[in-house]
């Protein structure tokens, strides 16, 4: 079962006419640097990123007083009163509206606890392979604040609609807080009645969760709660650190959209008679102009098709001439994994071609990028090329975790990112 739970959050003080906290939300952790830390503090030093960014790169650990300084800084908050922690449990609802190709839209989710389980046993799924990345900065910061600053995305299966709409009934008339960041509204709301929140609960039971974003903060919650138990024995079953920080939002909402992240190969000059080359590769030039028209032009051939720009300037789309040209190669996938253009992408095009035939048998250096103009230009700059990509469906996606399969590393990007600092999930109570 998915077992989820409300609670009582620690968040920015608001009160009636005084909601936008604009000023103090910031963006996940995980995609600002050093300059984008600063700028959110010169707009204001009670900004979250005071207390969710104390050690530049987070990716390793920093020292201990970077997050002794998060904690005395959440501390003192909480006792100046720029932070409260509400009184009652809550699940809260959460709104991003924004606009996106010229249309208008509303993503709806829910902030609430869910247990902790290792992946495989039981409902809570990854959705494709991350890297290694190490989670001690996060470890670090939860061990000294005793808290989830940021959340998971956990996606749900809810084709009638139910969870949603059993929330949006219960929504209070006004929202706790709302606030701009990066041309994305958001709004929340709290919804304490025990009536409405345990009918959520259960419905939320036979459920899976996939996880969209945020695996590494749901494997520090799984180090975090292991490591409590070696100080202070078994916890008790509803001892908050047997759960983690979670925004839920159903797989079939239609503000959830998912874009691409394309690939570049710096260095590697990757052309178009290369792949023309190989018999089971179909290579045909694409009429556009401009990189962001490339998703658009590559629809006609099929979801396999995946975009190359080539070091001469040219755009061309690449195919399979057999859509199960990955069945006896990648035997150890689902169908669905092996239907998809990225896997095709990289368990054929590069590594059966690009690899041996440019870069010696090694696997070439691969840069993640999700805009597909600074694709381009990355690969202009370096004398590389680009491959540009459709966004992966969401039917895609529920095709391969229904299937236990994973998808290929950053194969979605979840638009548009969750805020950080409506809400932090307490640990110690």
């Amino acid at each position: 079962m998915s077992i989820i739970r409300p609670f009582t959050a620690i968040r920015y003080a608001t009160s009636a006419g005084k909601r936008d906290v604009s000023r103090l939300i910031a963006p996940p952790y995980d995609v600002l640097d050093q300059a984008g830390k600063d700028a959110f503090l010169a707009k204001d030093p009670r900004n979250f990123v005071k207390i969710d960014l104390p050690h530049m790169p987070p990716k390793s650990a920093g020292p201990a007083a970077a997050y002794e300084g998060s904690r005395a800084t959440l501390a003192g908050w909480l006792a100046d009163g720029t932070m409260v922690r509400d009184a009652e449990p809550m699940i809260y609802v959460y709104h991003q509206k924004y606009h996106h190709g010229g249309a208008a839209y509303t993503r709806k989710m829910f902030f609430a606890r869910l247990r902790l389980e290792p992946f495989g046993t039981g409902m809570v799924f990854p959705h494709e392979h991350t890297f290694g990345g190490p989670k001690e900065d996060r470890l670090c910061l939860t061990k000294a604040t005793k808290a989830n600053l940021s959340p998971i995305f956990g996606l749900y299966e809810d084709m009638a609609n139910e969870v949603s709409a059993a929330l949006e009934a219960a929504l209070p008339a006004e929202p706790l807080a709302t606030g701009r960041m990066e041309e994305v509204e958001n709004f929340l709301w709290g919804v304490s009645a025990p009536d409405k929140i345990k009918a959520v609960a259960e419905m939320m039971k036979p459920r899976p969760i996939y996880i969209a974003d945020g695996h590494h903060r749901y494997g520090t919650g799984l180090l975090h709660r292991d490591w409590l138990i070696e100080q202070q024995g078994e916890l008790p079953p509803e001892h908050p650190a047997n759960y983690v920080l979670c925004v839920f939002c159903a797989m079939e909402d239609p503000g959830l959209l998912i874009q691409p992240t394309h690939r570049v190969l710096a260095g590697v000059p990757v052309t178009a008679d290369l792949l023309m080359a190989d018999e089971q590769v179909e290579v045909q030039a694409l009429r556009v102009a401009e990189p962001d028209a490339v998703g658009e032009a590559l629809r006609p051939f099929g979801p396999q098709a995946v975009a190359l720009y080539t070091p001469a300037g040219n755009y061309v789309a690449v195919r399979p001439k057999r859509a199960d040209i990955l069945e006896r190669l990648e035997a150890d996938h689902s169908p669905a994994w092996r239907a998809l253009g990225l896997a095709f992408l990289h368990a054929y095009l590069i590594n059966r071609l690009v690899a041996p035939q440019l870069c010696g048998g090694d696997n070439p250096p691969v840069q993640y990028v999700k805009a597909a103009g600074e694709a381009v230009r990355a690969a202009q700059e370096s004398g590389g090329a680009a491959f540009l990509l459709q966004a992966t469906t969401m039917e895609e996606m529920r095709g391969v975790c229904g299937a236990g399969d994973l998808m290929p590393q950053k194969s979605t990007y979840f638009y548009p990112k969750l805020a950080s600092g409506l809400v932090i999930n307490p640990l110690d109570a």
